[in-house]
């Protein structure tokens, strides 16, 4: 099988949907491995590198913190190994998720809440902009 054609970081930008900077960023904090360079020192990325870029991609979409992400890549990168420590990784995430998902579910019961007792007066009067303001201290 040959190698794909290598890809300026603008081609991976476009090809991933991902911003340069970010491409960038994500070599810095060694999420990404240091591109190769040409004869002119622009970096050039092969489909390995692709590939890595979708699984950060799709891990931040899917909201694992940076550092699980790194996590996984490494644990990615050894696949012989179990896969104990991606299922604790995982079960970390899912427990963030459900805490958020019981705030905002507690967020969308005040809201209704404040929401249903609106009278549809003025402004002056109107309980969504008295929950919202901040109140004095004191």
């Amino acid at each position: 099988m040959t190698e794909a054609p290598h890809l300026a970081i603008g081609d991976l930008a476009r090809l991933t949907g991902t911003k340069v900077n970010t491409i960038r960023f994500y070599e810095e904090s060694g999420l990404l491995p240091q591109a190769e360079r040409s004869a002119s020192g622009r970096r050039i990325y092969r489909d390995a590198d692709t590939q890595r870029l979708a699984f950060i991609r799709r891990s931040r979409t899917l909201g694992f913190p940076l550092d699980a992400v790194r996590e996984l890549l490494t644990l990615a990168d050894d696949v012989d190994q179990s896969c104990e420590a991606v299922d604790r990784i995982a079960r970390v995430h899912l427990a963030e998720i459900d805490r958020k998902i019981a705030d905002l579910t507690a967020l969308r019961a005040e809201l209704a809440r404040v929401i249903g007792s609106c009278s549809h007066g003025t402004v002056a009067d109107c309980k969504i902009i008295e929950t919202l303001a901040p109140r004095p201290r004191g």
